[in-house]
């Protein structure tokens, strides 16, 4: 790292949205299709508990998916994540329409996400994240790659990078440490 480049730690410090990509992030990447015609995802609940816990810090969240699945809208409604967008095939477009809705600078953004598709906004946040199992591409734009997989605590894993970073993992730890 040059002396120009700011550690993940400094560059998570200054995050206030955090933008996830569904498939290969929030869930390992599968698409289960039923003999229904149903679209079936497997999410984790560690993630959903982290995603919880980093909202009760303040900082808004954002889910932006080239795929439209029944399945997102109820995750997200479930985790309360307000800002979804599905069917999206420019995802610079979505991430532009988030930060101006909420007002942030794009350094102030986090975006997560595994495949080429997810390049464009990844490029142009504060903190660029992916998981073990991306693209090599992908990889190539990363500021950090999680040690976990993706719809296995990946998402986890950088809601608490976050916290520690921000100074609030402490607060959300006390109420299960008492």
């Amino acid at each position: 790292m040059n002396s120009t480049e700011l550690s993940i730690e400094e560059r998570a410090k200054k995050i206030k949205v955090v933008i996830f990509d569904v498939d290969g992030v929030m869930t390992n990447g599968g698409l289960m299709l039923g003999d229904d015609g149903l679209e079936y995802k497997n999410f984790h609940s560690q993630d959903g508990l982290g995603l919880k816990l980093l909202r009760n810090t303040g900082l808004k969240m954002a889910i932006v998916t080239g795929r439209t699945s029944k399945v997102v809208t109820k995750r997200a409604e479930n985790i309360k994540i307000e800002h979804v967008y599905q069917g999206v095939e420019d995802k610079l477009d979505a991430f532009n329409d988030i930060i101006k809705d909420l007002n942030v600078l794009p350094e102030e953004c986090v975006f997560m996400g595994d495949d080429v598709i997810d390049i464009p906004p990844m490029r142009r946040s504060g903190l660029a994240v992916t998981v073990p199992h991306a693209m090599p591409l992908v990889k190539d734009y990363a500021h950090y790659v999680t040690s976990r997989e993706a719809g296995h605590g990946a998402v986890r894993e950088l809601c608490e990078l976050i916290m520690k970073a921000q100074g609030t993992f402490d607060a959300q730890m006390a109420p299960f440490l008492k």
